[in-house]
């Protein structure tokens, strides 16, 4: 079975918008893994305009399944992460204005940085998962740096499984196949939902874990948090 991982950066948006502390960040990330969640996903940046550095601090205690935070490794979050020492990070190279994630890397033009910063954090006993495309050049790229795992980038199959063309799970099925030979773990994000996330997983080898959280949080408003996470943890079985 895959692991889910809830990502809570909508519930920080929520709360931001009115100023206070409603809804409660640190009750959500319980209460996800109370409902059977395996995992409490986070991505701050650098405007701090959902998830704050504090909440990553403040999550420390919360968070007892595996804590996974996302970002692109500047200096500030690089230090976040070695005072907070989550079980996983996860390397995206996000822009500072960007809505949200909208690339792998270039593992092949970045390598000498990755590898640096790869080693660095595997030094102080954080696992590093690397954000990419399902481009099997820079799947070959992520290994060369050291990293443990990588995450698929699935924006591009979860716009062509809309359009009904099943065809798009194709590169990615290829990427995990390659991951396999190269003794790369598989996580994978973006866009995933309750209307495909079973077809990926089933078409998915060696899927190790998925992270949601937009489309979580939109599918819990109409049929409940608990509710949700139990159906995504059926249709990753």
């Amino acid at each position: 079975m895959a692991k889910l991982s809830v990502n809570i950066n909508k519930i920080a948006t929520l709360r931001n918008s009115r100023g206070g502390n409603v809804p409660d960040l640190l009750q959500v990330a319980a209460d996800v893994q109370k409902f059977g969640a395996q995992g409490v996903t986070i991505h701050p940046r650098p405007d701090e305009r959902h998830i704050r550095y504090q909440d990553a601090r403040d999550l420390v205690p919360v968070v007892y399944t595996e804590y996974n935070i996302e970002g692109n490794p500047i200096r500030r979050f690089i230090d976040l992460v070695l005072e907070t020492k989550p079980a996983q990070v996860t390397l995206v190279p996000d822009a500072d204005d960007a809505i949200t994630s909208n690339a792998g890397w270039d593992t092949i033009k970045h390598k000498g940085f990755l590898q640096e910063v790869i080693q660095e954090f595997q030094s102080n006993g954080i696992r590093t998962s690397i954000f990419v495309d399902p481009d099997l050049k820079m799947i070959e790229g992520a290994a060369e740096t050291g990293t443990e795992r990588i995450e698929l980038y699935t924006e591009a199959f979860a716009h062509q499984y809309g359009l009904g063309n099943y065809d798009g799970i194709k590169p990615y099925t290829q990427a995990a196949i390659l991951c396999e030979q190269l003794k790369l773990g598989v996580n994978a994000g973006h866009d995933l939902s309750l209307d495909n996330i079973k077809f990926f997983k089933e078409n998915i080898p060696g899927l190790l874990e998925v992270s949601i959280g937009h489309a979580l949080i939109a599918e819990a408003l109409y049929l409940g948090l608990d509710n949700v996470v139990n159906m995504y943890l059926q249709k990753l079985k």
